[in-house]
């Protein structure tokens, strides 16, 4: 199956993978339909992949299964490469503050290496 890829996904480092490997089958199952959904959908919809307000650039990608919610923080680097930095599950209507701060410091750190 040949995609036309919009965007290509980056996992820094291993905090992505880390956090993915941890999920359930069905979950890792959403999760890699929604990230090929944002690599190759021109509009990609905010259910899915939205700027996080109150952020420098930082996008999360939405993912729920069931009840359960679970997000990945994530930033433009290039245009059309998108990096993919902590994810975790959501528990609250609130976004975890210590979880943005973490994709702020992982964002720095990436940029701050390149």
């Amino acid at each position: 199956m040949s995609e036309n890829f919009l965007r290509h996904i980056f996992y820094y480092e291993n905090h992505y993978i880390d956090f993915f490997e941890k999920l359930r089958p069905e979950v890792k199952k959403k999760f890699n339909w929604t990230l090929q959904l944002i690599a190759t959908v021109e509009k990609v919809p905010k259910k899915y992949f939205d700027h996080m307000t109150n952020s420098t650039g930082i996008f999360e990608i939405r993912v729920e299964v069931g009840s359960d919610i679970f997000r990945v923080f994530s930033f433009f680097d290039k245009g059309n490469l998108i990096v993919l930095v902590n994810g975790f599950q959501k528990k609250t209507q609130k976004t975890p503050k210590p979880e943005l701060e973490l994709a702020e410091k992982l964002k720095k750190q990436y940029f701050d290496e390149q």
